[in-house]
């Protein structure tokens, strides 16, 4: 059962970002919550980017669902990505990468 994310994102944006809920953009964006990726852009595009270091140990905290990763790897190949342009686009490791492609057999 995945967390409700709609509801905790509404709390945050109500709470910390009340200008930002009345923009039409984030609203549909809040409604489309079904994915680890939609989560994480919606991250992205609420906070920002993140710097370096925050980035960096936020990276260790990430999870993934089956659907993500396959959706992850789906855009590998459509883009003719190497496995270091993937990384370096969704912030994950190459070794996960590569890891994630075994375990689903995907090529």
């Amino acid at each position: 059962m995945m967390p409700d994310y709609k509801q905790i994102y509404t709390d945050i944006l109500k709470e910390k970002f009340p200008e930002k809920i009345i923009d039409h953009k984030i609203k549909s964006r809040l409604e489309r919550l079904h994915s680890a990726i939609d989560v994480l852009r919606f991250n992205q595009l609420v906070f920002g980017e993140p710097e370096f270091t925050i980035g960096f140990n936020n990276q260790r905290l990430r999870s993934y669902d089956k659907k993500s990763i396959l959706k992850i790897l789906n855009y590998q190949k459509k883009n003719k990505l190497t496995n270091l342009q993937l990384s370096n686009h969704f912030k994950i490791s190459r070794n996960t990468i590569a890891k994630w492609k075994i375990i689903f057999n995907y090529e």
